[in-house]
């Protein structure tokens, strides 16, 4: 298939980009690298500097013998992103060209507006293209589990289906972002929802936990193809914050009570199951949503876990509860369904000791190039 990768300089983005190439897939991955800018802006440069998309793609067909076509362009600029979809014409468009960060978009009206411009604007340009160029083209958009926040009830997938005043009907699944990155996530699924049961687009929206890891099958020959590795409190996913603080002797930061709980997988499932979304396209007019995670933890729990492989590896670590710099639930119910991936093969990895311990062992090369000025939260909700 002719695969069109919209962030394709980011930590998913450049991942997903090798692993369609690898399987003999045409990719032309795209990215302004907004994310690099950002980082540098606010002091939260990744572990390891990364090569750019033109050098990693280079490095790629070296180790691989595929090529993996790249363009910096700005997705927000509507012509440009068209001009560029009218040669390429993909058959699939994988989304991921949005601001990430939940804490950046909290920091102030400069970082909430840009989020919110990006994030919408690629959204609906990526629509407008499908929808006036191919509208055959499957979208694959990267959501978030932190649409549906944290109800009192279980979480579907995607839908539910109600019942009110004897009369029944299926409905999006109610959703209350705890961010203002969140939210944007939010009125993308909106977004999508509309065209495709107004235009008959064909989308799968991926429900995404945090994700841990920056290894997968196509970098086991040149760690230079990794993705970024972040432990700041702006882009640093908890697992991976986590781990640098043991490695660098910082009391590991659970914020507040440290109860809350979300579903996690490890970067190899991200690639599994944006691979298996777009070999499942749905039909025309028909909107798949899936919630794409692997097992639930607690952050008290994870602390606990990265506290028990560090001890076994010789390093004293702490656990310390800071003041909860964001507005959420830290003692909650959270039982969200998972099973649609699975039903189409997906095969998890698990957040095991030896997995763990082999994080662990990656950023200890890497001890002497950490900045302690980056660990603690520097943005607050409140």
């Amino acid at each position: 298939m002719k695969v069109m990768i919209l962030g394709g300089d980011g930590y998913l983005g450049w991942p997903t980009s090798m692993h369609f190439a690898a399987q003999g897939h045409e990719v032309l991955a795209l990215d302004n690298y907004l994310r690099r800018k950002i980082c540098f802006d606010t002091d939260s440069n990744p572990l390891v500097t990364r090569p750019t998309m033109p050098e990693r793609s280079i490095l790629f067909e070296e180790v691989s013998g595929k090529k993996i076509e790249t363009e910096a362009v700005d997705l927000c600029d509507y012509r440009k992103f068209e001009s560029i979809f009218k040669d390429f014409m993909p058959d699939v468009m994988i989304h991921y060209a949005e601001q990430p960060s939940a804490p950046y978009s909290m920091r102030g009206y400069e970082e909430a507006r840009l989020t919110l411009q990006n994030n919408l604007d690629v959204t609906f340009n990526a629509i407008w293209a499908v929808k006036e160029h191919n509208p055959n083209c499957h979208i694959v958009k990267l959501g978030t589990m932190g649409e549906y926040g944290t109800p009192n009830i279980d979480i579907e997938e995607g839908w539910i289906d109600i019942e009110h005043k004897g009369r029944s009907d299926k409905f999006l699944f109610p959703r209350q972002a705890g961010s203002l990155y969140h939210t944007t996530k939010v009125l993308d699924t909106d977004l999508i929802w509309f065209y495709v049961r107004t235009y008959g687009l064909k989308v799968t929206d991926l429900m995404q936990g945090p994700v841990y890891g920056v290894a997968t099958e196509e970098t086991a020959s040149n760690d230079q193809l990794e993705s970024f590795f972040n432990y700041d409190d702006i882009f640093g996913t908890v697992v991976n914050r986590f781990i640098v603080q043991a490695v660098h002797g910082v009391p590991l930061t659970v914020y507040g009570k440290g109860g809350q709980t979300r579903g996690y997988l490890d970067i190899r499932d991200t690639l599994q199951c944006v691979y298996l979304a777009a070999m499942n396209e749905p039909d025309a007019g028909t909107l798949n949503i899936f919630n794409q995670f692997v097992e639930t933890f607690s952050v008290n729990q994870l602390a606990e876990h990265v506290q028990k492989v560090s001890k076994s590896l010789g390093l004293d670590v702490e656990i310390k509860s800071v003041p909860n710099p964001r507005k959420e639930m830290e003692d909650h119910h959270y039982n969200p369904a998972h099973s649609g991936l699975l039903e189409l093969g997906l095969k998890p990895h698990y957040l095991t000791d030896d997995v763990m311990a082999s994080m662990i062992e990656s950023v200890l090369r890497y001890k002497d190039q950490i900045v302690t000025r980056r660990i603690m939260p520097r943005v607050s909700w409140k």
